[in-house]
């Protein structure tokens, strides 16, 4: 299963189908405080924007909504449905991510085989509440230290108020790519931001 390098974050499908004019091709959507049917007409929307263009769409907390939709795949937080009830509901072929904070976190969702591990958080972010204990590059340069040397291959997604300038960086520990909401949401043109995040990303070497 391919996992994009890039991840777009968002709860609007105008936002979504600007990153997606700009190379995107894998977007959560990630709500808060919806109704059920309100969620569920938002991620129709998303969907149709991700159809056009061929991306890839993942539903934030919610198996249930991800299924009615037509969806790609889920993302599960630290405090939301464990990833194996979620795999239960959607069969074999769904995407299922889950979020991690710990190298503990890491080692309970390998064992419960998901399929990406978004991992974080980077620094502080105001897109998020309950943040986790912030991990900064050297964070992730002792987590992804320990996952080689178990062995473990789960492509790991970088998060949390990750900004182009991280990029490099980021990339030299080992991850398999990052996830953004502001740094793309947050621009006057969030079509070339993305294009930026995507160019920065592919000119990286990949860390073995």
């Amino acid at each position: 299963m391919q996992i994009s390098r890039l991840h777009y974050i968002t709860d609007s499908p105008a936002l979504a189908d600007l990153a997606c004019q700009g190379g995107v091709d894998w977007v959560q959507l990630r709500v808060k405080n919806l109704s059920y049917a309100a969620w569920e007409q938002l991620a129709l929307d998303v969907r149709q924007v991700c159809r056009k263009h061929g991306a890839k769409l993942i539903i934030n907390d919610n198996p249930q909504i991800a299924q009615a939709v037509g969806a790609d795949g889920v993302h599960l937080g630290k405090q939301d449905m464990p990833p194996q009830e979620a795999r239960a509901i959607l069969g074999p072929d769904y995407i299922i991510g889950g979020t991690a904070n710990t190298f503990a976190d890491i080692e309970g969702l390998v064992a419960a085989k998901v399929d990406y591990i978004g991992l974080g958080p980077f620094r502080f972010t105001t897109t998020k509440q309950n943040l986790s204990p912030i991990l900064g590059l050297e964070g992730y340069q002792t987590l992804l230290a320990q996952c080689r040397a178990a062995g473990f291959e789960v492509p790991i997604i970088g998060i949390g108020g990750i900004i182009l300038s991280d990029v490099e960086a980021l990339r030299a520990t080992g991850l398999h790519g990052v996830a953004v909401s502001g740094a793309v949401s947050g621009t006057a043109d969030p079509a070339a931001a993305a294009t930026q995040f995507l160019t920065a990303l592919a000119s990286l070497p990949t860390v073995v």
